[in-house]
């Protein structure tokens, strides 16, 4: 008698031959696909989507056809600022029931299609991703056959996806008119890669809030760096020599911040005396910098919760409309920064 494939599941052999090959080429294609031809590898991952296959059919729950794992890609897994995100995930999930897979993009290249295989072959029930970028090409109608994505900590409204973030603008305005309060007129920023949307929003609040006091922009007090210690130590290096240096620095991240902190002191620059100096972020390490850093508060921890909650509600079949949750942001007023000793003109 033949057997319901409903109740038993599609197996390998279903796949291989969909893709009229072996279930040998099968297994290669989807744990070492660079073993195999990109022809053979389009053949298998089309036979997969087409038969409903999933490797581990047997260990994943069969009335609700779930694998009970979310995978959640971080642009950076070294950078310190992800962790409370990411334990604010690990905490809701865990609570649900749910195992949490790191997946880190800083080597996206190599990454890529080991992200599409889990997708692809639904290892995985949903995806939050810590960065802008979908860690493989996908257009609007490919995600439609993906399982739910939620983005944390940035937001792409192309995407399209439910986003859970602060808002990026109005906090770089207030961090740069703190320092606009205190004196400071020569402010330089060290920006973030322009192709990501949040250093877009932090740039225009800091062209916002000079632009509101009056103050001419000069493109040469805008450095870009990639969030390390060391872009921020080189960023300040260029700047300080410049004709007229800054008398106040706002940066996009904490840790471009504390590396342009220690260049300064390796310069002989008192900090807050000669430079005041304000980070973005608010990791652990900005409070055992000397002085202590003043930044901006990000609530990490509820981001990734809040994130978590989202997708969760999405696999429990609630509808959730894609775009913008804001949460609050606080600046944090600590000793880098000091009103202007410089005589007013």
């Amino acid at each position: 008698m033949e057997q319901n494939q409903e109740t038993t599941g599609t197996t390998m052999k279903d796949v291989a031959i969909k893709a009229g090959v072996s279930t040998a080429t099968v297994s290669r294609a989807l744990t070492n696909p660079e073993k195999v031809s990109a022809v053979t590898r389009q053949k298998v991952e089309d036979a997969v989507i087409a038969v409903g296959y999933s490797p581990h059919s047997m260990a994943r729950n069969a009335k609700r056809n779930e694998s009970r794992t979310i995978l959640v890609i971080v642009p950076d897994i070294c950078d310190p600022f992800f962790s409370e995100m990411i334990r604010g995930i690990e905490v809701v999930a865990a609570d649900q029931g749910y195992l949490v897979l790191i997946g880190d993009c800083a080597h996206q290249n190599r990454q890529e299609q080991s992200f599409l295989n889990l997708m692809m072959t639904r290892q995985i029930d949903g995806m939050v991703l810590l960065g802008s970028q979908v860690p493989f090409e996908t257009g609007l109608e490919e995600q439609r056959n993906l399982p739910p994505m939620v983005m944390a900590n940035e937001f792409a409204p192309e995407l399209e996806l439910p986003t859970v973030h602060i808002d990026n603008l109005t906090a770089a305005f207030e961090a740069v008119n703190h320092l606009l309060k205190l004196g400071h007129s020569r402010i330089a920023c060290i920006a973030g890669p322009h192709d990501m949307p949040l250093c877009q929003y932090r740039l225009q609040g800091y062209i916002q809030a000079l632009r509101r006091n009056g103050i001419a922009l000069d493109p040469h007090y805008i450095v870009r760096g990639d969030f390390t210690f060391d872009a921020g130590a080189r960023a300040m290096k260029q700047l300080m020599a410049l004709p007229t240096p800054p008398d106040a620095l706002f940066c996009h991240s904490d840790i471009m911040a504390l590396g342009a902190m220690s260049q300064a002191k390796n310069m002989g620059l008192r900090i807050p005396q000669d430079l005041s100096l304000i980070g973005f972020d608010d990791i652990e390490l900005s409070r055992y910098s000397d002085p202590q850093l003043t930044t901006v508060a990000q609530p990490r921890f509820n981001i990734g919760r809040e994130a978590m909650n989202l997708l969760l509600e999405q696999l429990q079949g609630r509808p959730v409309n894609s775009g913008s949750r804001l949460l609050d942001f606080e600046l944090k007023i600590r000793g880098s920064t000091a009103p202007s000793l410089r005589e007013k003109v």
